[in-house]
């Protein structure tokens, strides 16, 4: 395994546990059972989304969401700054629930080998990627309309750290479920087709300062790096990545699964051209 992708993998972990232990902790916390060396942030405070649908409300009043935290406006600041310059970073090695969609996709490929995320065909999938973006609009819009965060109620995220408190809701905890059914037969479907935190940092894949981009030069036309992307974007047929699905997880690179040295990389510079 090479370094970039190894450590991507540590990054995953730590994060996932990271944010799971404060997420128990928080629950003791109220039960007065709390571990004192671990922080006691609700969950709600450790998410950079919750800046995302509070900012109409705190431009317009200057108050925030119910339920969200100032943090949550300085985590989507450092996000968006990770963002300009790598793209969605926070997708792919950060955030817990592209973590666990992952991990239960490891077992989706061995029971279903090549079949695995290729269920959907190519013409429906590229469609049904565009949903998250509606999501995305519903949730501002109803969030700065009621000024209460209504997502909590869907919200898998939130579910999956929370299942065990009795605080979620049915329909949150049932979206999780399903996420984790189909990440059996499909890489990260809420990442895909659902998440709206997804769709916002997606647009930076646009005019992101770091670009993965194939030297034609040197490609031998394998195929490897868009049969291994996670989001079904077809690297291979491309000089320049700027789809809104990339999720910055370095897998096509050369640093992950091109066989070829210097082919696949993360770099500045080149042409607007895509194709």
């Amino acid at each position: 395994m090479k370094t970039t992708i190894k450590a991507r993998t540590y990054v995953q972990i730590f994060f996932f546990l990271f944010i799971a232990a404060i997420a128990v902790n928080h629950g003791l916390e109220e039960t007065g059972q709390g571990i004192p060396f671990l922080s006691a942030a609700s969950l709600h405070a450790l998410c950079p989304f919750g800046g995302v649908v509070t900012i109409y409300q705190k431009i317009s009043t200057g108050l925030f969401v119910q339920k969200i935290h100032e943090s949550s406006l300085v985590l989507l600041y450092s996000v968006i700054v990770l963002a300009l310059f790598f793209g969605p970073v926070f997708c792919g090695w950060v955030c817990p629930l592209g973590t666990l969609q992952e991990w239960i996709g490891k077992l989706g490929k061995k029971i279903f080998k090549r079949k695995y995320n290729n269920f959907i065909p190519y013409s429906i999938d590229s469609k049904l990627r565009y949903i998250r973006y509606i999501v995305l609009g519903i949730v501002v819009y109803m969030t700065a309309k009621t000024a209460v965060l209504l997502f909590v109620n869907v919200d898998p995220y939130y579910a999956m750290f929370n299942f065990w408190t009795g605080e979620v809701a049915l329909p949150a905890l049932a979206v999780l479920a399903l996420t984790m059914a189909g990440s059996l037969f499909v890489e990260r479907p809420w990442c895909k087709y659902a998440c709206p935190f997804g769709a916002f940092l997606g647009i930076f894949n646009l005019f992101r300062i770091f670009q993965i981009r194939r030297n034609d030069s040197t490609c031998i036309n394998c195929g490897a790096c868009g049969k291994a992307c996670p989001m079904n974007i077809r690297v291979d047929e491309k000089k320049t990545i700027r789809d809104h699905q990339c999720i910055s997880c370095m897998i096509c690179t050369s640093e992950g699964v091109c066989p070829v040295p210097d082919t696949v990389e993360l770099k500045t510079g080149g042409g607007r051209d895509e194709n």
